[in-house]
């Protein structure tokens, strides 16, 4: 995983925006993404490439249709190197205060 590239897609409101877009239905065409966002079509396509090429996104052609599906495998792998291990100290914290405000 290259996390410039996932971090740098993720940055921006419209490629988040795709994300739960495919999220919400996966295997969708250019047409039908630009169907729920405010932008030109090209606009769209470069979002599209970023998220490709941070492997968030891949694509399948069915006829003269590109289909566009989420790869949450990159996700995930953000989630175990940067979110899970600070999710950890927390929670483990708060279980430390939960049993010293309960006297045990």
């Amino acid at each position: 995983m290259d996390a410039d590239k996932v971090f740098k897609a993720l940055a921006d409101p419209t490629r988040r925006k795709l994300l739960d877009l495919l999220y919400e239905k996966n295997g969708q065409t250019l047409g039908q993404l630009c169907e729920n966002l405010d932008m030109a079509r090209q606009s769209a396509t470069q979002h599209l490439g970023i998220l490709e090429d941070a492997n968030l996104v891949s694509t399948v052609r069915r006829g003269r249709e590109k289909l566009h599906f989420i790869n949450p495998v990159p996700l995930h792998e953000v989630y175990v190197r940067w979110v899970r291990k600070f999710e950890h100290r927390r929670l483990s914290l708060l279980h430390d205060i939960k049993k010293d405000s309960e006297g045990q």
